[in-house]
């Protein structure tokens, strides 16, 4: 008697066996299994990679300044608030000829003297307008940049660190230029963002 229930169980179980391997045999040659890493919304952000993300031009626009004859400079900006303080972020164009820029530039907290990203990069400020503006040569364009303390968060959650500067990538460049701002210090841990950045506008 058990070797019939035995047999009435294991049987349902075969027949599901060949038919999955059936269903297996039809599947297109070449066709990959979805990962279902996407978010939500369809898109996700790479956390590997050291290049900002999510600036305004994935491509060059038409006449794109070159990274290369680009300046960077802080210079004083609004203030702030309490715990945070925004300064101004400036590009200047020191080719030969007129170029153009347009969107949110890529900035980061660098240390370590060798220029090692520190912590996340800045969040954009999508709240600004984002024209494409021509710099002539000698010509600038300017983002406000807020900074937030870190002495805001907790060590262990911070992890701070003195920071030398800002790796800054130009809307649309894969190339990027420091800027020296010691004094400042950064938190290390990348789930605390202290930086945020407006899109480039004409002085």
């Amino acid at each position: 008697m058990t070797r019939m229930r035995t047999l009435r169980v294991a049987g349902p179980a075969a027949v599901a066996l060949t038919l999955a391997l059936a269903m297996a045999g039809c599947a297109t040659p070449g066709s990959a299994p979805t990962t279902g890493t996407a978010s939500a919304s369809g898109s996700a952000t790479p956390t590997s990679s050291p290049r900002p993300t999510g600036t305004s031009t994935a491509v060059p626009i038409e006449g794109q300044c070159d990274t290369g004859n680009l300046a960077g400079s802080i210079a004083q900006g609004s203030g702030g608030a309490a715990g945070s303080v925004e300064v101004t972020l400036v590009l200047t164009n020191n080719g030969s000829a007129e170029c153009s820029l347009q969107g949110w530039p890529g900035v980061s907290f660098v240390g370590d003297g060798n220029g090692t990203q520190l912590g996340a990069a800045a969040q954009f400020d999508r709240s600004t307008p984002h024209p494409t503006v021509v710099l002539k040569p000698g010509g600038t364009a300017q983002a406000p940049l807020k900074i937030t303390q870190a002495l805001n968060y907790p060590d262990a959650d911070c992890k701070p660190k003195p920071a030398d500067g800002f790796r800054v990538y130009p809307p649309g460049s894969t190339a990027s230029l420091f800027i020296a701002y010691p004094g400042q210090t950064a938190c290390t841990s990348e789930s605390i963002s202290l930086l945020t950045v407006g899109a480039l506008t004409g002085s």
